[in-house]
């Protein structure tokens, strides 16, 4: 995920990886459109941290992103596609 939105690769918008916000480490984020992405495995499926997790980022302005981490690699151009719906409704 992080070649692919790195060095403003995806409509010149800047990424971050790994970056930490208050309590939470973020896996990808664009803070200018305020959207947070998580690339989870299946571990992640009916997280209660999870939904906690989202609630405090929701509560913060941000919206979250979720793909799992099989969509990614072997359908990266539809994940893209994806992010970039979301980041223009930003």
């Amino acid at each position: 995920m992080w070649r692919l939105l790195r060095e403003r690769r995806l409509s010149a918008v800047k990424f971050r990886r790994q970056a930490p916000f208050k309590s939470f480490i973020l896996d990808f984020v664009c803070f200018e459109k305020r959207l947070v992405i998580a690339a989870d495995g299946s571990q992640h499926a009916e997280s209660q941290r999870d939904v906690a997790r989202d609630a405090a980022f929701s509560a913060e302005g941000f919206a979250i992103a979720r793909y799992w981490n099989n969509d990614v690699l072997q359908q990266p151009t539809s994940v893209l596609e994806d992010v970039l719906a979301k980041l223009a409704g930003r």
